[in-house]
């Protein structure tokens, strides 16, 4: 048995972390910081900083308007996501479908491209059928976060993180007799 500091030589991590957001909700320039996408995105580089010039930049060339997910929307995915992974044998332990992004943990041997791909398609074909979403309409953004998770403890943060660190809302929801991250019913 290994402890979580010893080294495991395996071609696939534990799981992945990863996120996902909707069309226009997190653009450069903006507040929080962003990565740049054409090879600046290593560990420990800094983030394009906040620059106003440039949120309005990215604004003004944005040819949709910002999409967020609504409650149905947002069960749509969830379920949807669950059955990308029942269908491909990977284990999904983890999900919280946001207004403007999800995360999603993962436990597969493939690529997290491979699973990202599957999940935005996937997603939007299922909204679409139900008629949630036009036939037009642009959900996702054309980035994504995929983080490798390669020791026990990782997996463990990021499902914590993933189930109970996104705010307060999900308990509001929950305590007024919706669901919680388990899926039990509010009380």
């Amino acid at each position: 048995m290994t402890s979580d500091s010893d080294w495991e030589d395996n071609d696939y991590p534990l799981a992945y972390l990863i996120t996902i957001r909707t069309f226009g909700t997190w653009l450069h320039g903006d507040e929080r910081g962003s990565v740049d996408r054409h090879g600046k995105n290593i560990y420990g580089s800094a983030r394009i900083s906040a620059n106003a010039n440039l949120d309005n930049l990215m604004r003004d060339e944005m040819n949709c308007p910002p999409f967020l997910l609504d409650a149905k929307q947002r069960t749509a995915v969830e379920e949807e996501i669950g059955n990308v992974c029942a269908k491909r044998d990977y284990s999904l332990l983890a999900i919280n479908v946001r207004t403007n992004h999800f995360h999603a943990v993962v436990s597969a041997q493939v690529k997290p491209e491979m699973i990202i791909t599957a999940f935005k398609a996937n997603a939007t074909r299922a909204m679409r059928e139900r008629r949630l979403v036009a036939d037009d309409a642009r959900v996702w953004s054309r980035g994504k976060s995929r983080r490798y998770l390669w020791k026990p403890r990782n997996v463990e943060l990021a499902i914590n993180y993933t189930l109970y660190g996104q705010g307060d809302d999900l308990f509001d929801d929950w305590m007024e007799g919706g669901r919680n991250p388990s899926g039990s019913e509010g009380v």
